[in-house]
């Protein structure tokens, strides 16, 4: 009996999309409207014909099986992560507005993991942009990197890229909060802004600029772009800290942990406890009360340690790789949820502010804001975040 054809909707793509996968098997005979290729192409899934092949099954002796079932059976036992391999978009152009350690550091890793054909760097200091791509092209006699970096003080070298990360501002300093650097980098953001319309007009911007949250809600006002393609770069940084803090206390690697931070990108971010993990397990199977408490300050106080180290300027390795993973998000080469800092509608009961939440990114930016179930006192830092931004910008009473 003939098999009846299927009819291969958005749908079905979206699906896809959602397990982590990035082909979907199209069987001969099967429909594939118009929409679901407008969907696989947006969000990077590959329309493969069918049938695929299947690895054929390891033949195992009973002694060697009765051993892994037993094995599976030991309560130290951790499932593995089975990731498929994605078939990452290469950027035509990825623009940075800033050059000196965050910006370069981007840089640097982009043309290292050849994701881009070409890197733009802007900065306002005579010479530093132009010095940064110059030592980048010097290094790809080492490194074989086909990117090429170009550097300058004209804010048109941005023009026709597909992402734009603005780093450019003034960094703090002891003693400083994000917050007293409103006033100052604001202006940066305007200025960045007015180049973004004219010679950007269709980039992913990813905001780093301090304080993260406010100056994502200016560089929003600023530009009139969707709020799928203005990101504020926060909960991925925020959450690589508090994995590291429960990694220490708890004697692993951060690759045994799974943790996540949402809210704001300063005091009020909210470390989401509920959800974290260590090897699967929830955190009070590894560490006390106490030590989760001290791992969440650590969290929150991170970017102030470094701050406080460093006296003249802020983290620069750390935010650059929190960085290079939406940039990752965004080409196709990860999928999943990913914190980052964006415009809400309604979201977790919250509209009219930017907050670090779970997304969904794609080559168009934000395509979905995953709305996780949070403990009553999770879900009440996060409004209390969203109500500190506003007051910082004057947007409620």
């Amino acid at each position: 009996m003939n098999k009846a054809k299927r009819v291969i909707g958005a749908e079905h793509v979206e699906a896809v999309r959602r397990s982590g996968k990035v082909r979907l098997e199209v069987m001969a005979g099967d429909i594939v409207t118009d929409m679901a290729r407008e969907t696989a192409e947006r969000l990077g899934i590959q329309l493969v014909d069918g049938p695929l092949e299947r690895p054929a099954p390891k033949q195992v002796d009973g002694g060697a099986a009765m051993a892994r079932g037993l094995y599976r059976r030991a309560p130290r036992w951790i499932a593995p992560r089975h990731a498929e391999a994605r078939s990452a978009r290469r950027l035509a152009k990825l623009g940075l507005i800033g050059a000196g350690g965050v910006g370069a550091n981007i840089a640097h890793l982009a043309a290292n993991g050849d994701m881009a054909a070409e890197i733009a760097l802007v900065d306002i200091m005579p010479g530093m942009a132009e010095a940064v791509a110059l030592d980048l092209n010097h290094a790809s006699g080492i490194t074989g990197t086909a990117a090429k970096a170009v550097g300058g003080m004209d804010l048109s070298l941005i023009a026709g890229s597909d992402v734009v990360v603005v780093t450019a501002g003034r960094p703090r300093t002891p003693g400083m909060s994000r917050a007293d650097l409103i006033g100052v980098n604001t202006r940066v953001i305007q200025q960045a802004a007015e180049a973004l319309k004219a010679f950007a007009p269709n980039a992913v911007v990813i905001v780093v600029t301090n304080p993260l949250d406010e100056m994502t809600v200016e560089m929003l006002r600023a530009t009139g772009f969707p709020r799928e393609r203005v990101l504020g770069m926060a909960g991925t940084l925020d959450s690589s800290r508090f994995r590291n803090a429960l990694a220490q206390a708890a004697g692993v690697t951060p690759a045994d942990v799974e943790a996540i931070t949402l809210g704001s990108h300063g005091d009020e971010m909210a470390p989401i406890v509920s959800r974290a993990r260590i090897k699967g397990r929830p955190l009070d199977v590894y560490l006390s009360k106490e030590q989760i408490d001290a791992c969440v300050k650590d969290a929150v106080t991170g970017g102030g340690q470094v701050v406080a180290l460093r006296k003249t300027g802020s983290a620069t390795l750390a935010p650059a790789h929190a960085s290079i993973e939406l940039i990752d998000h965004i080409r196709g080469a990860r999928a999943g949820a990913v914190p980052v800092s964006v415009m809400l509608e309604g979201e977790y009961g919250i509209s009219g502010v930017v907050l670090g939440v779970p997304c969904h990114l794609g080559a168009t930016g934000v395509l979905e804001v995953e709305e996780l179930k949070l403990s009553p006192e999770e879900t009440e830092a996060l409004k209390r975040a969203a109500d500190a931004i506003a007051g910082r910008l004057g947007l409620k009473g």
